[in-house]
């Protein structure tokens, strides 16, 4: 099992086609650090760090639990704990070693592959758009939430990198998989969705908004008054 895991590691290195660039970006930014740097740095990490997802996850449950949008919590957990559970057994069975161990500014542990911090990004700040983009009109609205999402994700992944904590191919490797993790969850709750209320069919419900069924709308409007 050992041997079949360090041959599967050796193929994945040998399959990477921008080994050159990973080490040529991680040594350049490992050289240009500055506290100043590193702490801009970790400000742009801490968006997806453990703490600051868990933080937002917290109120979003609470958030949901309230409002009795079932669907919606369900597509959540899945969505962003789960995806995050499933790149922890990526991280094991890659084993891949991080750029550097230590540092002047930096000391890390554990495995490189793939970027933890930014498929957390990815995963929450992609449903969030998921669920917001739906209820909002304006598409203006709608092409800034995606820009602001986009945003975070790009800053944690920038952020890991510069610190040394990921090689290039960490980062967008977790950005691949968030993004399939996430398509792979709206087609599977997609009958959930159409069965009970979705979160953008609460917010309508809310709003009092009328709905008259198609096949009666095409007929002739009955008088009240006889």
């Amino acid at each position: 099992m050992f041997d079949a895991l360090v041959t599967l590691q050796q193929r994945a290195a040998l399959a990477n086609p921008l080994a050159g660039s990973d080490k040529e970006i991680a040594f350049w930014f490992h050289s240009h650090l500055t506290q100043n740097f590193v702490s801009l740095l970790r400000t742009f990490s801490f968006f997806g760090a453990s703490e600051s997802i868990g933080l937002t996850l917290f109120c979003l449950v609470l958030f949901f639990l309230c409002k009795r949008w079932w669907p919606s919590l369900l597509t959540l957990i899945v969505a962003v704990p789960g995806g995050m559970l499933l790149n922890e057994w990526i991280k094991v069975l890659v084993h891949r070693h991080r750029p550097f161990v230590d540092g002047p500014f930096v000391d890390w542990s554990g495995s490189s592959f793939a970027s933890g911090h930014t498929i957390g990004a990815t995963l929450l700040y992609g449903q969030l758009a998921l669920f917001i983009v739906p209820v909002i009109k304006g598409r203006r609205w709608r092409g800034l939430i995606i820009a602001a999402a986009t945003l975070f994700v790009l800053l944690v992944g920038f952020s890991r990198i510069a610190l040394g904590a990921h090689y290039l191919t960490d980062v967008l490797a977790a950005i691949f998989f968030g993004l399939i993790w996430l398509a792979l969850c709206l087609v599977v709750g997609k009958p959930m969705r159409r069965s009970r209320y979705p979160l953008s069919a609460n917010m309508i419900e809310e709003s009092n908004a009328i709905f008259v069924p198609v096949a009666e709308a095409s007929e002739a409007p009955t008088n009240p008054l006889g």
